[in-house]
Order: structure tokens, then C-alpha cells, then sequence
């Protein structure tokens, strides 16, 4: 989709609902998608400037940023908290390749320690995760109770946005985070999986059927050094999406699964696009 600078009655901050009752499941909305989808985004524009900067939606103001330890160690920006007068926005960044990351981080299972009796999860994303778990719960904190709370991210971001939940819905007073995920993989066992989709009561895992990453790490997986085999499986929610870029990393990348949202609702991602001009992912 073009980005376009027309002005539109249809106001950006629609896309997300005003607070409700928890213990009320949502049902999957595309428009929320959508928005949601162009939010994650943003945590690309924010790793790949060098001051951190990125584009705020219309309505929503800054909360704050927090980074994390990636793959060799390094301290990196991973995503930022924003809110509105009606809701909340946790969003976490996924990796910029579709291959690289799955490939050499297929690794062994660790505990969830956050939560108790919780199983097992990938050590790559949960190393990542608890790095910058501390920051994480710090700006949650600092958020109205009275508001929803949407958690979201592509990829590796979708990864860390389902080990989030847990964590918050038990241990924060937001026990009814709502989940919106694009092309994210496996994250954790039999057991995380259970009591994940026993805990989180809103979770939508949006997923390309030609996308490779949702069907990584595979349900059995032996590694190579131990010998060791782990068991994996996807959280509720999916929402099966098909599209084909021409390449493996086209059927993967953010702006592929927003361009696919965006021929449902045209006129929506249009008007969402345009406050402020820019801010949704490129196409």
C-alpha cells in the first residue's frame, strides 16, 4: 500500500477499544490487527535509527523504550510501551531476517522461570526476554490498571510478546493482556502451551501458510550437541493468512502480512496511514 498524506474522518485511535471487562475473551479483529501490525513496525524504524527515533500513531503518546541482550550479547533496542486515553501498547521488535536468526538459533529448552510450574521454552527467545524483563514490568507499571493492554510483534517479536504475556497476566495487575502476533515461531512445550492457553485469555497468532518461521523450531526437535530431543507447539489463536511474495523472506517480513491486511480494509489502512504519514510499513 502507498503511503498517502489525505486526511480521513476516520480517526487511528479506533482501532483499538475502549477498556472492557476482563475475563471476556475479544474475538480477532482485523482493524486491530491491522494497527497493531503497523505499530510493530516501528520497532524495526527504532533499532535502525541511530537515535531511536520512530513515528507515534495518532493519539497515543510515549511511554518508554527498553533493550535487551540479543544473540551475541550486545545490549540492543527491542521495543517501547505507548498509550492513549482508551488503551495501552506493549510492542517488542522481531529480527530483520527470515532465514538467519531461525536458523542458527534452533536451541535447546530452558525453564520458565517467571512463572511457576510454567515448562519449558526456547533458551534463545527466553535469555533475550529475561533481559529485559525487569525493564519490561518497570513501564507496565507505570500504566493506568483501567485500560487495556495489547501486546504485540513480528517474528522473534512475536516470539518475546507470548513469553510477555504470561509473565504479566500473572504477575501484574493486568491479567487480561490481548495478544496480537505476526509470523511468530514456536516458543515453548506441552506444559507453557497449557497453561499459557489457560492464562491468556486473548491471543491471536496471525500466520502466513508460506511463511517459514511459524513452522520453526519443528514440533520434534533433536539437537545436534546433545543429542537431547525437545518437544514444541504453537499457543492458541492462529489466523490463518496466504499470500506468496516470490521469496522466503517475502512471505515473512511485516509489510507482507500489513500489505495482506490492508486488502481487506483499504479504506481503514488508508485513513490509519495517514497520522501520521509514514508511520505504517513499507510495502
Amino acid at each position: 500500500m502507498a503511503k498517502t498524506t489525505r486526511r480521513s474522518n476516520t480517526n487511528a485511535t479506533t482501532a483499538l477499544p475502549r477498556p472492557m471487562r476482563q475475563g471476556q475473551p475479544q474475538q480477532f479483529d482485523l482493524r486491530i490487527a491491522l494497527f497493531l501490525a503497523g505499530i510493530a513496525g516501528q520497532t524495526y524504524s527504532q533499532f535502525e535509527n541511530k537515535d531511536g527515533l520512530f513515528l507515534v500513531p495518532r493519539g497515543y503518546e510515549f511511554v518508554g523504550a527498553f533493550s535487551a541482550k540479543a544473540y551475541d550479547d550486545t545490549e540492543e533496542r527491542f521495543g517501547f510501551v505507548l498509550q492513549s486515553d482508551r488503551s495501552s501498547v506493549l510492542a517488542f521488535r522481531g529480527s530483520g531476517s527470515a532465514v538467519d536468526w531461525v536458523s542458527d538459533f534452533i536451541a535447546q529448552q530452558t525453564t520458565y522461570r517467571p512463572v511457576k510450574n510454567a515448562g519449558q521454552t526456547h533458551k534463545g527467545f527466553t535469555d533475550i526476554y529475561t533481559s529485559t524483563r525487569s525493564q519490561v514490568l518497570d513501564l507496565i507499571g507505570q500504566l493506568p490498571v483501567e485500560k487495556p493492554l495489547f501486546i504485540t510483534g513480528h517474528s522473534l517479536g512475536g516470539a518475546l510478546a507470548t513469553l510477555a504475556a504470561l509473565d504479566i497476566a500473572v504477575n501484574t495487575p493486568f491479567t487480561a493482556p490481548i495478544v496480537y502476533t505476526f509470523g511468530a515461531p514456536r516458543v515453548g512445550d506441552t506444559r507453557f502451551v497449557k497453561l499459557y492457553n489457560n492464562t491468556v485469555e486473548t491471543h491471536w497468532r496471525l500466520q502466513n501458510e508460506y511463511d517459514i518461521v511459524p513452522h520453526l523450531p519443528p514440533l520434534v526437535y533433536q539437537s545436534p550437541d546433545t543429542k537431547k530431543t525437545y518437544f514444541y507447539m504453537h499457543v492458541k489463536g492462529e489466523v490463518k493468512r496466504s499470500f506468496r511474495m516470490g521469496s522466503v523472506s517475502g512471505n515473512h517480513i511485516l509489510s507482507s502480512y500489513f500489505a495482506d491486511l490492508c486488502g481487506e480494509e483499504p479504506q481503514f489502512a488508508e485513513a490509519v496511514c495517514s497520522e501520521p504519514p509514514g508511520w505504517c510499513p513499507l510495502t
